[in-house]
């Protein structure tokens, strides 16, 4: 499989449209390279000079009085640029969450990201599973993903789960079992039980039976006194 590098994201916001004067108040992002989590994170709060409407807190617990203290969007943009670099970007319904990214990059008239770059989970589990829910919980509970601790919605921690999501759902992690299985019977046999491969006949003696009457007539001129006769006479040892 070819290098890649590929960028999990999700956000959260102040509502869900971004037309109408909502927000993003939180960005979470997780490498993943060859379809492993590298354990390096992008994740930052940001204050979205506005108040934050019941519902919205309700998701995500995050406060107005919270988020005051932290960064505006433009004193975080370029370090989010840079660690998302130009991977593809997987996001679970990712229209929602590149409308409100772009949203933001417009204000502050940045160039917006190309809808080309995203991978949206949601359209692939509408494909895989059809006709039933596939809301994160759902995908997680479907691949036996431990999401318990998710009482709320957190950018982060979204993240972390769609990458394990991700790597279920487009059938990579049969793969890397497989490649870890292969690896380990490798291992295994390099450290000995590598089958060894045996001559279906002898190869012929290359000493000829000239050569092995003069190797005895040299020996016998050594005389009995000869330091290996000591050993030939000693009885054989025990077990010890």
């Amino acid at each position: 499989m070819k290098n890649m590098r590929e960028i999990v994201l999700d956000t959260e916001t102040t509502g869900l449209d971004p037309l109408r004067g909502d927000r993003l108040v939180e960005i979470g992002c997780v490498e993943i390279f060859n379809r492993m989590p590298t354990g390096q994170t992008f994740h930052r709060y940001i204050n979205p000079e506005r108040d934050m409407p019941a519902e919205a807190f309700a998701v995500h617990g995050l406060s107005s009085e919270f988020l005051a203290t932290k960064p505006l969007f433009h004193e975080v943009v370029d370090e989010f640029l840079e660690f998302i670099g130009d991977a593809p970007l997987v996001i679970h319904n990712a229209s929602f969450d590149i409308s409100f990214i772009n949203a933001e990059l417009d204000r502050i008239k940045r160039a917006a990201i190309p809808r080309e770059r995203l991978v949206d989970t949601l359209l692939l589990a509408r494909r895989k599973h059809p006709g039933v829910s596939n809301r994160l919980d759902d995908l997680c509970s479907r691949y036996a993903i431990d999401n318990t601790h998710r009482t709320k919605h957190g950018a982060l921690l979204d993240s972390e789960l769609l990458a394990e999501v991700y790597v279920d759902l487009i059938g990579a992690r049969q793969s890397q079992l497989i490649l870890a299985s292969e690896s380990e019977e490798i291992r295994v046999r390099t450290n000995g039980d590598m089958p060894r491969r045996q001559r279906p006949a002898p190869l012929a003696p290359r000493v000829s039976e000239a050569e092995r009457a003069a190797h005895r007539a040299f020996i016998a001129t050594m005389g009995e006194k000869a330091i290996w006769n000591e050993y030939l006479a000693q009885p054989p040892a025990g077990p010890v």
